[in-house]
């Protein structure tokens, strides 16, 4: 069944609306954990330190629950439908991060507000694990094959929209609200803008039909139960074993190399996006860093955000013509070279170098971001698709960005800032390894059933 390009567009900007109002809300917590929750949820006598330790180690918590979403949202999404899961994910996310708006602080309720807050957080995570593989899912398997990485880039897209929605929502109460006031209660008003998302899952619900692919594949999957021998010697018809197995633990058992590989090539993606968004916040603005004004360095996350958004639709039209490793790969090689000039680039102080660096990081890692919703769509089948893809993407996630911020705080305060540098690059060599591991992907018919 063929998507007019009528449709397509309204999927395509439908996808990018429902991921742009999810990351936002994912993303506002890594801000304020660099710039709020260490005095809001922590007793006032912990070291800053320890305390952004504390509020970052919470941050890690929604990367943990990732994959754990992922799981339960690929076997809903292989078993009932791309577009139900999709729904599902957006709703619990803008129920949890309105709850982190309304949340009382530490001085309030004690301890019990930073078990809340990782608990929220938790939601947020287990949200985003389900929230990307249906939305990565309803515009890839819509596309036309020749422009699958090009359509797929929307829903990618949707991180560094999101983004910059969640830094211009600080900068505005920032600007609007002193200081005072905005450590008080001003930081919640970004929380309560999720709402919308319930508004984006019920339009999603109402108004868009699910993939070609997965439609198929429940029709070959009925088909062959008409057709089976209800006679056959265990008692059971081929097409109710099929999918009476959890399409998790069949992904596991049919594509485990797939799944390893996926985690691995989005690892510098990871490492490297979270310490220029999070890490950097926290370093660039604290008295323990360069203790510059907080807007300057939000100001730089946003502009290296509007960088990345051509940069990734580039690289994934680029990757619907000439291949997904080739520009998945160079952009991991200029990533771990990059990681070098970074932090220099930060310690002039320089507004201009500032963002020059954040902004080059954001480039190269768009590079990899750009073509990935194509590359993991294209290495599973349409029956595990939705299990393995997410998997594979959310396994990267909390290996490279749950710890990243935790980590670079870590290397920073005991070996210096040079060695936040090779942990990107570090990672970076990982990710080029596991795509040079990965057979091209490019042209696979994603509506076989």
């Amino acid at each position: 069944m063929d998507v007019s390009r009528r449709d397509m567009r309204k999927v395509a900007f439908t996808a990018l609306a429902g991921t742009s109002i999810e990351w936002f809300d994912f993303f506002i917590y890594g801000t304020a954990a660099a710039l709020v929750f260490p005095s809001a949820f922590f007793p006032e006598d912990m070291p800053e330190m320890v305390a952004l330790i504390a509020a970052f180690g919470t941050f890690a918590v929604g990367f943990i629950a990732r994959p754990i979403g992922g799981a339960v949202f690929g076997h809903f999404g292989d078993r009932v439908g791309r577009k139900a899961a999709l729904v599902t994910a957006l709703m619990i996310m803008g129920v949890a991060t309105t709850l982190i708006g309304l949340l009382p602080t530490y001085a309030s309720i004690g301890i019990a507000a930073p078990l809340l807050l990782t608990l929220l957080r938790f939601a947020q995570g287990f949200a985003v694990g389900g929230q990307w593989g249906g939305a990565m899912l309803l515009v890839t398997e819509n596309a036309p094959a020749n422009k699958r990485g090009f359509y797929g880039a929307f829903a990618q897209a949707g991180a560094p929209v999101g983004l910059i929605l969640a830094n211009l929502a600080f900068l505005a109460v920032l600007a609007i609200f002193s200081e005072e006031q905005f450590m008080a209660w001003g930081w919640r008003i970004p929380f309560l803008f999720s709402i919308i998302l319930i508004g984006i899952s019920m339009y999603v619900q109402l108004h868009l039909e699910d993939t070609p692919a997965f439609l198929a594949l429940q029709k070959h999957q009925t088909e062959q139960a008409e057709n089976s021998d209800p006679d056959q010697t265990d008692g059971l018809q081929p097409a109710i074993k099929e999918k009476s197995r959890s399409p998790v633990l069949e992904v596991m058992r049919t594509h485990p190399r797939q799944i390893v590989l996926a985690a691995g090539a989005f690892l510098a993606v990871q490492v490297t996006f979270y310490i220029l968004i999070a890490f950097v916040v926290a370093y660039g603005s604290s008295s323990a860093g360069l203790g510059l004004p907080r807007q300057m360095i939000l100001t730089a996350v946003l502009i290296s955000s509007c960088v990345q958004i051509p940069t990734l639709f580039f690289s994934a039209t680029y990757s619907d013509r000439r291949g997904r490793r080739g520009i998945y790969m160079l952009g991991a090689v200029l990533s771990g070279v990059w990681a070098f000039a970074i932090f220099p680039l930060i310690d002039t102080g320089e507004f201009l170098w500032i963002v020059i660096a954040i902004s080059g990081g954001q480039l190269f890692l768009s590079m990899m971001y750009g073509p990935q919703a194509a590359l993991l769509a294209e290495l599973f089948s349409t029956h595990v698709r939705y299990s393995g893809a997410s998997l594979g993407y959310q396994l990267g996630a909390i290996l490279g960005g749950a710890f990243a911020p935790i980590i670079a705080t870590a290397l920073w305060g005991t070996f210096g800032i040079f060695y936040v540098a090779v942990y990107i690059a570090f990672a970076s060599l990982l990710t080029l390894v596991s795509v040079l591991m990965l057979t091209e992907t490019h042209g696979t018919d994603l509506h076989e059933a």
